[in-house]
């Protein structure tokens, strides 16, 4: 029997996912796309486990992004209920787990019930100090960065900001994610090499992993593999190693 991987003794602060594949996962098994979302559920919970076993300061899931409002009514539908079942059946256990949880992305598009539950999941985790799991809910992080620069450029239009004070670090407190530390790990399931419009501005000097495993696949060993492969690399942020001057 194969050993369960040891946790790293270096983690990284901040772990962001790209939870990707839900659909091919349920094609494989000639299942309908809303019975790989639900699989995908079971591997949320699962993750969010591991990041507080090993004491992971800050875990973001994508979960569900601005451009999917594009996809069949019936499969949004299918989300959202989803949504607001592993809330209720999970708020419970997170708060146990001292989890803090909050949402990042635009609350202006999801239902009054929804909006209701996030609201009550942040004030009623507020106090924790366990990992803290950010969703990104309705999120793209074009339309995040917009939204940020036209705040500056309304302050700086009323006379409210000096736009030479205009900073890397003023500009990022204007962000959904104000007060979160920028992204050490990015990991996207499903084969897919690309970032589809997630944390840009944070994961400027992220580390990078991109796996195969389709997301309802993906489990507390996976987190482990990650953590580790993190572990063994040299971040350099635009400067070089001892090693190499």
């Amino acid at each position: 029997m194969a050993l369960a991987p040891k946790t790293p003794t270096v983690l990284p602060r901040h772990v962001a996912i790209i939870m990707d594949r839900n659909g091919r996962w349920a094609r494989k098994r000639l299942l309908p796309r809303e019975a790989g979302h639900v699989a995908g559920v079971g591997a949320v919970r699962a993750v969010v486990r591991a990041a507080s076993d090993v004491k992971l300061e800050y875990l973001t899931l994508f979960a569900f992004s601005s451009e999917n409002w594009k996809r069949p009514r019936p499969e949004v539908n299918a989300l959202m209920a989803l949504f607001r079942g592993y809330f209720r059946s999970d708020l419970d256990e997170l708060h146990a787990r001292n989890v803090r949880v909050r949402f990042i992305g635009s609350r202006e598009r999801i239902a009054g019930d929804i909006r209701k539950m996030i609201e009550e999941a942040e004030n009623r985790t507020v106090a924790n100090t366990g990992l803290n799991l950010t969703f990104a809910f309705d999120y793209g992080g074009q339309e995040e960065i917009a939204n940020a620069a036209r705040e500056l450029a309304r302050a700086a239009k009323e006379g409210r900001l000096d736009p030479e004070t205009i900073t890397p670090e003023l500009f990022a407190t204007r962000l959904f994610t104000g007060g979160l530390p920028e992204t050490d790990l990015l990991i996207r399931t499903g084969g897919e090499h690309r970032l589809s419009n997630f944390l840009l501005w944070q994961s400027s000097y992220a580390e990078l992993l991109f796996v195969d495993t389709l997301w309802p696949d993906f489990g507390r060993e996976d987190l482990m593999k990650a953590l580790d492969q993190y572990a063994q690399r040299e971040r350099q942020f635009g400067g070089i190693s001892e090693a190499v001057a």
